[in-house]
């Protein structure tokens, strides 16, 4: 240990030693016993070193390390060849890795079922679902594929299709076009702010049920919770939605109540249009059960 540190603490020393990793992270490994001073484990982050001793760390994966790691999840294949998966996606699996879901999500699952999508900018996931929302998506199985599949995301050759169970009694038909970005006081959620990304959701209603809509939704753009957005700023969230929603609706449900019910594409090798529809899962369709008899009670 160089001799100008001595007398110093032991986190103190290490983040002078080993800059590339926080204090916070070196105090952990302290604690957990992955750091020695002349040879003996030392779990006391204050204990003060001396010149001379021999400071040994054993360093430990990263959060983010690990969530490159491969894990047995189930995926529920509807398609796959050469070039590309499609898969259903439940309600409840996280699609990319990130903070408070390092493991247990999508990603992990097809680096265990295509262990050479590691070799793949993103495992092959060329766009998202948001946890709590169920339905179709594309993986790439190679870079060309991959490539191709942004390339048709940026114009607009993929078209997905969702079903939405929406608040109130939603007008016949619309398009929002308006840009979404970060909420500027709550950063967790997004909302409609000038400034924001260019957005735009096609909506018509399929069939009017109690204090609620059922919505058929196209996106031309795939922002943030983008048609919970949108849907939210008409004054309509989505049934279950716990993030954009009032108490009330929120409780209704116990999820946003959206689905991924239809995925177009050109096959990225033979160019050919390609489709896939996904029927509502159980909880949507016992919910959508459920509005409609208590509408054809009141009817009675």
């Amino acid at each position: 240990m160089p001799t100008e540190l001595s007398g110093l603490r032991l986190d103190q020393v290490l983040a002078r030693l080993w800059p590339q990793h926080s204090r916070s992270r070196l105090q952990d490994w302290v604690r957990d016993g992955h750091v020695s001073v002349a040879g003996d484990t030392c779990r006391e982050v204050r204990r003060k070193v001396w010149a001379g001793e021999i400071l040994e760390v054993v360093e430990q994966p990263g959060a983010q390390q690990s969530a490159l790691q491969a894990e047995a999840i189930p995926l529920d294949l509807r398609h796959e060849d050469a070039d590309i998966l499609i898969l259903a996606k439940p309600a409840g699996l996280v699609v990319h890795p990130g903070s408070g879901n390092w493991s247990g999500t999508l990603l992990n699952g097809l680096l265990h079922y295509l262990p050479q999508a590691r070799e793949l900018p993103r495992a092959g996931i060329v766009h998202r679902l948001d946890k709590d929302t169920s339905g179709l998506m594309v993986v790439a199985k190679t870079l060309a594929a991959q490539t191709d599949l942004v390339r048709q995301l940026a114009a607009r050759s993929v078209k997905r299709h969702y079903l939405a169970l929406a608040s109130g009694r939603v007008a016949a038909a619309g398009t929002v076009d308006a840009p979404i970005g970060r909420h500027p006081q709550q950063r967790t959620r997004m909302a409609v702010v000038q400034g924001g990304k260019p957005a735009r959701t096609h909506y018509s209603v399929l069939e009017y049920l109690p204090a609620a809509s059922l919505l058929r939704c196209e996106l031309d753009t795939g922002r943030t919770h983008q048609i919970r957005v949108h849907m939210a700023s008409l004054g309509h969230p989505l049934l279950g939605d716990q993030l954009y929603a009032e108490r009330a609706t929120a409780a209704r449900f116990g999820r946003q109540a959206l689905h991924a019910c239809r995925l177009e594409l050109l096959h990225p090798r033979s160019g050919l249009p390609m489709h896939w529809e996904l029927p509502l899962p159980d909880d949507m369709a016992a919910l959508l059960q459920r509005l409609r008899a208590e509408r054809d009670t009141k009817s009675v």
